[in-house]
């Protein structure tokens, strides 16, 4: 025998209208006093003795229990559904109550209408509404209706066959070197090769709630394989190919292969200056007064003297730099040198070295200087995250700037806006006085020749065009200065000593090194420099 609910139903009899309570089978659920209650409010029997139905409720549990509820017969009553919808409408669910003796069962139209009445338009199930009329269960609970969710689409996927991490750093030998034999950095790509395949976006499918809502799946994005010269793509433009040998690179999304231009030994007088649209690769020293030029890598094999490098990607010097004070590196990528020397060095990735003596460094990500020395003597380092160091200073005080948790170049922009916010505003003050004196005389009916009223006009238009300026000069200094002075990321690691004269600063707060200081961390914290042991 199939478990059944306890339920109940209204029995009319000539000396008054009874409650027949018929108890669970097996593991059903018994009734409850509320929903009996919520029952007879829908029918409005009000007046009937509470203690006696919870005697009959308690009396069911085992055996059919009939309780009086009034003295008096009401009409018969047909068979009855409550409806109950999900918050989300995305489901109903009918409880359906037997009719009193005399009274007539509903039939599929009768629900139907009780489901429309409640709103019901979509999803309705009819299985489950013919299955309880061919077998009709009480006090249960019977999905009635289903919305359908709406099917998520996929979002478009750009597989790149190439190394694409602008942030690989070097591989540290167990003695501390780095091994630049190993860098890995570089993604040779030979003609044919297969360089990026896209995964189309899939669109989702609308849902409906049982309320006849549309549900409209969320947006997917789509996108499309994008390259530059030396590249095609498949037919059906799924698949990028490389048309040369080269270097693939992603910059913006963008796929690009640039060929790598070989220097087979000095770049000098033999060379002249090198400007190529690739990469470029020297095997052996670039000679002070010459430039190197590459919209890809640079990878210099030799020394570095007091040349100057220009890299679209990075820059990797196997030995390192002697600047001679006049040689300079910048690269959009990462900087990797065996050391540097008396120059100045900017990268928009990270730099990594072993050592650092007099030079102006300044990164947007990490500055490393580790390896079997990793000191700093002399000069300003510069990183817009972190700065590692085991060696800063030194025993002679070397004045030593070590700043972290700016951009260097927004610091760079805001003191070229505070210069020249200061210039444009002294040519204004020059300019003024001459302009009010010549106002002067015009408006006092003095005549002018042409030649003066032609530089008043043209005196006054710079004016306007001079106090425009300032205006966005002013705003953009001001966006800046409150960018740097609520920033209080970055921290400096000392993994040796610091000496005296080493000056550390943290987002415009300045800590100078007194004494020596031996395996820290330095942190901002509020409006002063912390110092937390390693």
């Amino acid at each position: 025998m199939s478990s059944k609910n306890s339920y109940f139903q209204l029995d009319i009899k000539n000396d008054g209208t009874y409650l027949k309570i018929y108890p669970p089978v097996d593991n059903g659920q018994p009734i409850t006093y509320d929903e009996i209650s919520e029952y007879l409010i829908d029918k409005k029997i009000y007046d009937y003795n509470i203690k006696d139905l919870g005697h009959a409720i308690a009396n069911a549990q085992r055996e059919v229990t009939e309780v009086k509820l009034l003295s008096v017969p009401i009409l018969p009553e047909g068979e009855y559904v409550r409806i109950k919808i999900s918050q989300d409408r995305m489901y109903a669910v009918g409880r359906f109550y037997p009719p009193s003796n005399n009274g007539s069962c509903m039939d599929s139209r009768e629900i139907m209408n009780s489901l429309a009445q409640n709103g019901i338009k979509e999803g309705i199930v009819q299985d489950n509404i013919e299955s309880f009329i061919n077998n009709r269960r009480y006090c249960e609970d019977i999905i009635l209706a289903k919305g359908l969710k709406p099917v998520e689409g996929k979002d478009a996927v750009i597989n790149y066959h190439f190394n694409t991490d602008t942030t690989i750093k070097p591989k540290v030998n167990e003695d501390g070197t780095v091994d630049f034999h190993q860098l890995n950095v570089i993604s040779t790509i030979n003609k044919g090769d297969l360089l990026a395949t896209l995964e189309p976006a899939i669109d989702g499918k609308n849902g409906y709630d049982i309320c006849g809502n549309v549900l409209k799946p969320g947006k997917v994005v789509k996108k499309i394989l994008r390259h530059g010269k030396g590249i095609h793509l498949s037919d059906d433009g799924l698949k990028m190919y490389s048309d040369v040998n080269g270097h693939a690179m992603l910059r913006d999304n963008r796929v690009f292969v640039a060929n790598t231009y070989e220097v087979p030994a000095n770049v000098d007088v033999s060379t002249g200056d090198i400007n190529y649209e690739g990469n470029v690769s020297i095997k052996g020293n670039v000679i002070t007064g010459f430039s190197v030029q590459a919209k890809g890598d640079i990878i210099v094999d030799g020394v570095v003297e007091g040349a100057t490098l220009r890299a679209g990607g990075n820059i990797i010097l196997k030995r390192g730099m002697q600047g001679m004070s006049r040689g300079t590196m910048e690269a959009d990528g990462n900087i990797i040198s065996k050391f540097i020397e008396n120059a100045e060095v900017k990268a928009g990735g990270y730099i990594t070295t072993e050592a650092i003596l007099h030079s102006k460094i300044s990164a947007r990500g990490d500055i490393t200087v580790g390896g079997k020395k990793g000191f700093v003597t002399g000069g300003e380092i510069r990183s817009a995250t972190s700065i590692t160091i085991k060696t800063a200073g030194s025993t002679m005080g070397t004045n030593t700037v070590l700043e972290v948790g700016i951009d260097p170049a927004a610091s760079d922009e805001f003191k070229s806006l505070e210069q020249s916010i200061t210039s444009m505003r002294t040519d204004m003050e020059k300019l003024m006085p001459i302009l009010n004196n010549f106002k002067k005389k015009v408006s006092n009916g003095e005549k002018m020749p042409p030649d003066k009223l032609n530089y008043i006009k043209t005196a006054t238009l710079h004016c306007i065009d001079l106090d425009n300026k300032i205006k966005e000069a002013t705003y953009r200094y001001e966006q800046l200065k409150l960018e740097m002075n609520k920033n209080e990321s970055g921290t400096i690691r000392i993994e040796n000593i610091a000496y005296p004269g080493v000056k550390i600063v943290i987002s415009n707060v300045v800590y100078y090194v007194r004494s020596e200081v031996h395996y820290t961390k330095f942190i901002r914290e509020r409006a002063d420099i912390k110092l937390i042991g390693l």
